[in-house]
Order: C-alpha cells, then sequence, then structure tokens
C-alpha cells in the first residue's frame, strides 16, 4: 500500500501525518466507551443502555463544539488549533480515568467531546485548503486510514481492558497519542506567524444553508450518522448479552466496522476511478442495508463480524462522498463548513443511539438492527436519486 500523503509536498505531508495521530486518538476516544457500557452498569447500576449517555456526551459535545472551533480554524489557523484541542483532549482522558461516578463520566466525556471536535473536521478543512479538487477525493479517503483505524483500536481497546485492568485503564490510549501528538504540533507551531484573518461567521452559515444541496448534504449525513451509529454502538452490548461474549471479543468483533472502512481506505483510488462519486454513494448505502441486515438475521458472531465489516465498506463509501462535497461547501471558510458538516454528522449519530437505546428494550436487538437496516435502505434510495440529479454523468 503506497503511502497516503506520497503525492503531496513534503512539508504537507509531515504535517498531515501528526493531523493522522490526533484524528487516530480522537476515534479511539470516541468509540472506546461502546465495549464498556455493560461493566459500567455494574458499577454504577442499572442496564447497559442507561449507560448510553455516555456515548451521546461525546456525540452531542463533537457536534456543538464544531461549529466553535471551523470559524475560529479559519481565522486563526487550523493546525494550531488542531494542536490545542488535541492537549485538551489529553486532559479530558485523564479525567475520565478517575471518574467517580456516572454523572462525572458523562460530564468528562463531554469535554472530551468538545475538545476532539476541534481534530478531524479542521484536518479535513486543511486538506481541502492544500489538496486539489480533482485529487482530493481520494487523498480524503486514504487520510479516513488514520481516524477509521481509531475506531478499530478504540473497540478493541475498550473491551480489553474493561475485562483485564478496568475500564478506566482504556483511556490511557487516547491519553498518550494525544500527549504525544499534541506536544510535536506545538514543537513544530512555534515561531510560525499567527493566522488573522475576517470571518462573518453568521453570514458564513446563513450563506451555506441557503443551498438546497447543502441542506441535502447535511440532513443525508445526519440520518446516515443516526441509522449506522446508532447500531453499531450496541453490537458489542448484543454479542454480550445474545451469545455470553467477554466484552472483549465483543469490541474485536464489532471493530470490524473500523476493518471494512480500512479495507475502503486502501481500495479508494481504484474504487473511485471504476464508480466515481455516483456510484460510491450508492453503493455505500446498499452495503450499509446489507451489513446490517447480517447483522440483524445472524445465527452466531462469526456472521456478526461479516456484517460489521460490510457495514464499515458501506459506510466509508457514501460517506466518503459526502465529505468531499462538504470541502467545497464553502470554499473561503472550509472551517465552518466541515464544521455544519460534522456538527449534523455527530448530533445525528446521538440521536440515533439514544433512540436506538429506547427501542431495544421494547423490540430487541435484532429487530432493532433490522429496522436500522430498513431505514438505511431508504436512504439509498433518496441519496441515489439526488446524487444522480446532481451529478448525472458522475
Amino acid at each position: 500500500m503506497s503511502s497516503p500523503f506520497s503525492t503531496l509536498p513534503p512539508e504537507f505531508s509531515r504535517t498531515l501525518r501528526l493531523l493522522a495521530i490526533c484524528s487516530f486518538g480522537s476515534s479511539v476516544s470516541m468509540r472506546v466507551c461502546d465495549p464498556m457500557l455493560p461493566r459500567l452498569s455494574e458499577e454504577f447500576g442499572g442496564v447497559a443502555t442507561d449507560m448510553a449517555p455516555v456515548v451521546t456526551a461525546f456525540a452531542v459535545a463533537y457536534g456543538l463544539f464544531s461549529l466553535l472551533h471551523g470559524p475560529l480554524g479559519d481565522r486563526r489557523g487550523k493546525v494550531l488549533v488542531i494542536t490545542w484541542a488535541t492537549l485538551v483532549a489529553s486532559i479530558a482522558s485523564l479525567a475520565c480515568m478517575i471518574a467517580w461516578s456516572q454523572h462525572a463520566l458523562v460530564a468528562f466525556r463531554f469535554v472530551a467531546g468538545a475538545a476532539c471536535a476541534g481534530i478531524i473536521p479542521l484536518s479535513l478543512a486543511w486538506i481541502g485548503d492544500n489538496v486539489d479538487y480533482e485529487i482530493r477525493q481520494p487523498v480524503l479517503g486514504r487520510f479516513a486510514a488514520a481516524y477509521t483505524g481509531g475506531v478499530v483500536a478504540g473497540q478493541v481497546a475498550g473491551g480489553l481492558f474493561t475485562d483485564t485492568l478496568g475500564w478506566r485503564a482504556a483511556f490511557m490510549l487516547p491519553l498518550v497519542l494525544f500527549l504525544i501528538a499534541g506536544s510535536m504540533l506545538l514543537l513544530r507551531e512555534q515561531g510560525k506567524p499567527a493566522v488573522a484573518r475576517p470571518a462573518a461567521v453568521g453570514a458564513g452559515y446563513r450563506s451555506l444553508l441557503r443551498s438546497a444541496w447543502v441542506r441535502f448534504i447535511l440532513v443525508a449525513v445526519g440520518i446516515e450518522g443516526a441509522l449506522a451509529f446508532g447500531a453499531m454502538a450496541f453490537v458489542p452490548s448484543y454479542l454480550h448479552a445474545s451469545f455470553g461474549m467477554p466484552l472483549w471479543r465483543a469490541g474485536l468483533v464489532t471493530a470490524g466496522f473500523g476493518v471494512g472502512g480500512l479495507a475502503f481506505a486502501y481500495l479508494v483510488p481504484r474504487l473511485f476511478a471504476r464508480l466515481g462519486a455516483t456510484g460510491l454513494a450508492i453503493a455505500g448505502a446498499a452495503a450499509m442495508a446489507t451489513g446490517l441486515s447480517l447483522i440483524a438475521t445472524a445465527p452466531g458472531w462469526p456472521l456478526v463480524a461479516a456484517g460489521a465489516v460490510i457495514t464499515g465498506i458501506g459506510f466509508s463509501g457514501l460517506h466518503n462522498t459526502l465529505q468531499t462535497q462538504a470541502t467545497q461547501m464553502h470554499p473561503q471558510a472550509r472551517g465552518a463548513g466541515i464544521a455544519v458538516f460534522a456538527m449534523c454528522l455527530f448530533v445525528g449519530q446521538s440521536i440515533g443511539v439514544a433512540l436506538t437505546a429506547e427501542l431495544i428494550p421494547l423490540s430487541g436487538y435484532r429487530p432493532a438492527f433490522a429496522g436500522l437496516a430498513l431505514g438505511l435502505l431508504a436512504l439509498g434510495i433518496v441519496v441515489r436519486r439526488q446524487v444522480r440529479l446532481r451529478y448525472p454523468e458522475g
């Protein structure tokens, strides 16, 4: 596999590699709590679904605070904002390790989400600033290996540490990653002139929302996040409850979602050349529906793992297309454009997790997953129509 940044100038490549480490740590922090929900319920009381706020607090903060980080990155420099966000995220990770109650853990997870909101979105905006549109989608797809790999590592580490050293130890991984990458970026940023650009933040957001195509992208990514992550957040609990699987193994199986994303990152140049943006969007939505349907009907964990991989590939295909379009929504203020995109994704994710937590006790895990699969199929139909209208030759 060639380097994701081999076509870029050396200075850009060096910075992007550090941003990739930050993004990896951000995804680790985002998903590390998924496998530990049953153990948290044992320590703090209740059942696994009662611990959903530990996941949703991060997602809500991520979505809301991205709206602040985006314009701030446009004004003061995207890499500088990423640097300080990474260092704050390290402090939040340490706080999660010493949380003394469920409410304290939820609060610290909120802070972690607020800090991480300044990492991946601004990294994507920085790529948009420095990589030509013609090659941007494959570069974004390869860069996705960093934060997708973090999803895998977070789910595996969350289950492994929870079953061995305890759930608190799981936060050591993002803590170390954030400290190393943030410190290295801080050293690189020292001595660089400060960026100071005038920016009418409110006017920029209003101009974005005037576009019907932008509104469609934002709604689509919100639904995508709600359906896909609303299901995947509870797959470890489903494996634990239905098959008696230890949490570390459940996290490993669920990490197939990230493995699918990594596979997509490897294949994206060839897939993009063959299918184009339109094909990737349509095929991705269909693959997500197929993967979740397989999870819902699987008689054992091997097929659940296969379904997770297929879902991960599909999510990456659709999301990569939406993400590339998001980098073009506001070329003069890409930080703000990606901020709205990220907000819709993670607010959608938080809503999806919260609603799925309410649905599972009523219907059970399998019917809930099947319903989310049908929702993704409906999303695919709508996306296919709209993408074809936008790109009739795409």
